[in-house]
């Protein structure tokens, strides 16, 4: 009864507080939602060609193919877009659930080495296969980290305490590296692969098609959608692993579910869109710092900052070198890894 005690405390609280708190954490969440739409017309309308608001909206809503402004947004500026938001969304969910999963703020959805398994499928595939279009490497990038996933776990499971927390980081650390390492030899070996593959390689969403976003879109909407329905299970596992117990919850499998979510949507989201740092490492601090430590908020919260994060940064990249474009991960590494050091220098992160 203490532990429920403790949760109903920690997670629920009494009185006018809680509704305040609620009241105030709802219209931050629709102050978000607004940025992410803001976010999201700026997209479309930002880049080498300015695209005025009316023209955007019409490749939207009642495309004109004899447009030349709606084709530029229905070809190219519209599917950069969506991939930008399933993505943003994914990499931050799955950030928030792997910090409350394994209660470590340090944790990213690289952890399990998702990231380093797809750039080496996507490498091999277009060293040995030659395949050299974003639609045909995302299929090979998926499995790619679906197979180091698995890796990780295997390994993360083999000793006397099991998959543990620091097993799985351990493991992922070593299997990122092993899988660094060959794909970097690939590159050394061939420039062709490197050419086609350098892009992607540095985290961008430029030249893909719609086709990219169909494909991963299935995976991405389980994920995001599986993410928030675990959002109480996580504030239960942030208890501690003989809380939860006490309160019924079967944490191992539990994790493992968490596990697999996390695994769906890094998977999708590299794959469509390459190794994007620091977007499911730090939105969720500045989730929790903004909506506090209940996941029920955390998670959609996290969505929401994930979508206005790399959406703003793929606007930034298309501007600052203009005519020529700066690939959205190195807009995100460059910008955010400082201003995270910022955020906790300055004490403003809360722990998951």
């Amino acid at each position: 009864m203490r532990a429920e005690t403790r949760f109903a405390t920690e997670i629920e609280p009494q009185g006018g507080r809680a509704g305040a708190a609620t009241v105030r954490r709802a219209l931050g969440l629709a102050a978000l939602a607004l940025a992410a739409v803001i976010a999201t017309l700026l997209s479309l309308r930002v880049g080498s060609v300015p695209i005025r608001t009316a023209d955007a909206l019409g490749a939207v809503f009642d495309y004109d193919p004899r447009s030349s402004a709606e084709a530029i947004v229905r070809t190219l500026r519209l599917p950069r877009t969506l991939i930008g938001i399933g993505v943003g969304a994914a990499l931050a969910i799955s950030g928030a659930i792997m910090q409350a999963a394994t209660r470590n703020a340090l944790a990213g959805p690289s952890i399990l080495g998702v990231s380093s398994g797809a750039a080496f499928a996507v490498v091999t595939a277009v060293h040995f296969l030659g395949v050299a279009t974003p639609s045909g490497t995302v299929w090979y990038a998926f499995a790619g980290g679906l197979g180091a996933s698995a890796i990780v776990f295997a390994i993360g499971a083999a000793g006397s305490s099991g998959a543990s927390p620091v097993n799985l980081t351990l493991a992922g650390v070593i299997v990122s590296a092993l899988l660094a390492s060959w794909t970097a030899a690939l590159l050394l070996l061939d420039e062709q692969t490197l050419d086609v593959v350098r892009f992607w390689a540095a985290g961008s969403l430029a030249g893909r098609d719609i086709g990219v976003f169909l494909a991963v879109l299935p995976f991405l909407s389980v994920g995001i959608i599986g993410g928030l329905l675990v959002s109480h299970q996580l504030n239960v596992l942030g208890l501690g692993e003989a809380q939860a117990r006490a309160l019924g919850m079967p944490t191992g499998l539990v994790r493992g579910a968490c596990a697999g979510l996390v695994v769906l949507m890094t998977g999708a989201a590299v794959s469509a869109a390459g190794p994007i740092g620091f977007v499911g490492l730090a939105v969720p601090h500045l989730a929790r710092a903004l909506a506090g430590s209940d996941y029920r908020w955390v998670v959609p919260y996290s969505a929401l900052l994930g979508i206005v994060l790399l959406l703003g940064a793929d606007i930034l990249g298309r501007v600052v070198i203009r005519p020529s474009e700066l690939q959205v991960g190195i807009i995100t590494a460059a910008v955010g890894a400082p201003f995270l050091v910022f955020i906790a220098r300055r004490q403003k992160v809360a722990d998951p």
